[in-house]
């Protein structure tokens, strides 16, 4: 085989690679080509996300706000019921010293 063949047969394999190559890359974006329908859809979904992502905050902030609202609420319950623990105790203390104030008055 002479220089001249050799060029030739080498050009024809190079040819015969690059011509597959392209088929190869013809072939693969023909089946993964993203339709006008695919992106559209798409899109919906990427919208239907965002508007649940933008609930999920919402509702997150809903119950930090009750949370907050009703930590608040059972504070203001126990100091409520502290003080009425307070005054029961000084109404029972008041009664017992006005019941025996009235047995020594009895017993006198």
């Amino acid at each position: 085989m002479n220089r001249i063949e050799f060029t030739i047969v080498t050009a024809i394999i190079l040819f015969v690679a690059f011509a597959m190559g392209w088929f190869a890359h013809w072939v693969i974006h023909r089946f993964t080509r993203v339709t006008q329908a695919d992106l559209g859809e798409l899109e919906r979904m990427a919208q239907a996300l965002h508007e649940a992502e933008e609930m999920r905050d919402q509702a997150i902030t809903y119950v930090n706000h009750r949370e907050d609202e009703l930590k608040r609420e059972l504070t203001q319950t126990q100091a409520e019921l502290r003080a009425a623990m307070d005054g029961l105790r000084e109404a029972r203390y008041e009664t017992d010293l006005l019941q025996r104030q009235l047995a020594e008055r009895d017993a006198s």
